[in-house]
């Protein structure tokens, strides 16, 4: 084999078990075997989590190993996700490849979760890639932060919400108009048709380059709830623009944080990462910032804004080369600061 290390990466932080195996900067295999169970309750309940992901880790292993075409002795290291995420979750996976790591005599690596997110753009797949220093805006249903990257290994937090996250607040907000979960896409898909500005919703009033989500989501179960008991039909009747209009002003603060980001550092080389990213009127918006100021654009293709092991896998390379391993006494954390 070549010497390029080939590193199985493992992502098990919430609900989806990932595995990947990269050769240097380029996927060999990347592998998600999702959890169904969590819809019928409406969001995903740890206990079930973390049992699933004992269910599917190894055959999501195998699958990654026989999809790249390798031998398991060809693996020159193993990554995990260190967090933050399910603490359940995180044991599975930080369990299993420590047995691998020890079964097969090769180096561990632990990988902050959103720091993986940051690091998918270096994914080699023939698309431009940022150069440093460079702007994130890390969106999920956990986080939302803009971050400052100086290098693979040097990155600053410089804003982050100070209550709910942006992803929360998509499917709280589809909850509340009696969407199924995961409720994101679906006011993604619902707002194509509706109109941004039909209704307007209260516009927290935070410091700085700081977040806040909790606010919004009270005007939006407000609006709806008045509007319930007037109209009994009004979420049927309204459910476009709704979704437009709560999507519109959920993207508007994250734009407007990012943009005064922009202003503050004098960077203008962005990207984003994280679930949310995939929001296609997020998309549209930062390429018309694009357009409009000549700014820098990342956007990761779609099966790396979720939760995979390919990003755990890339952060992990950068380690490699940096000899950042791990000790078997590693420890997971459900909240884990950059």
């Amino acid at each position: 084999m070549s010497k390029t290390p080939i590193i199985l990466g493992i992502e098990s932080s919430c609900d989806d078990t990932c595995a990947a195996i990269l050769q240097g900067k380029k996927i060999l295999s990347n592998i998600v075997a999702n959890q169904d169970i969590h819809k019928i309750y409406g969001g995903v309940v740890p206990e079930l989590a973390s049992r699933a992901h004992q269910q599917n880790i190894i055959p999501v292993v195998d699958a990654a190993i026989k999809k790249a075409n390798i031998k398991k002795e060809d693996i020159t290291a193993i990554a995990f996700t260190k967090g933050p995420g399910l603490l359940g979750s995180l044991l599975v996976g930080s369990s299993f490849a420590k047995s691998f790591a020890i079964g097969m005599n090769i180096p561990l690596i632990a990988v902050n979760h959103m720091q993986g997110h940051i690091l998918s753009h270096f994914i080699d797949e023939g698309d431009p890639m940022p150069k440093f220093p460079f702007l994130c805006l890390t969106v999920s249903g956990g986080h939302t932060q803009i971050v400052k990257i100086e290098t693979s290994s040097k990155m600053e937090v410089i804003g982050t919400t100070i209550d709910d996250a942006a992803g929360e607040a998509f499917d709280k907000s589809a909850n509340i108009l009696g969407l199924p979960y995961p409720g994101g896409p679906l006011i993604d898909k619902y707002a194509k048709n509706g109109s941004p500005h039909a209704f307007e919703f209260g516009k927290p009033k935070v410091k700085e380059l700081n977040f806040s989500f909790s606010g919004l989501k009270t005007s939006i179960m407000r609006l709806i709830q008045k509007g319930v008991v007037e109209n009994h039909n009004f979420i049927a009747e309204n459910l476009e623009d709704l979704c437009a209009s709560i999507q519109q002003s959920i993207v508007s603060i994250l734009l407007k944080k990012l943009k005064k980001a922009i202003q503050q550092t004098n960077i203008t080389q962005i990207a984003i990462a994280g679930g949310v990213s995939a929001n296609s009127h997020l998309r549209n918006e930062l390429e018309q910032l694009a357009t409009t100021k000549g700014y820098q654009i990342y956007i990761p293709k779609f099966e790396y804004c979720t939760d995979n092991a390919a990003m755990i896998t890339i952060a992990a390379y950068f380690k490699y080369l940096d000899k950042d391993f791990a000790e078997q006494s590693e420890t997971s954390f459900a909240r884990l600061l950059f």
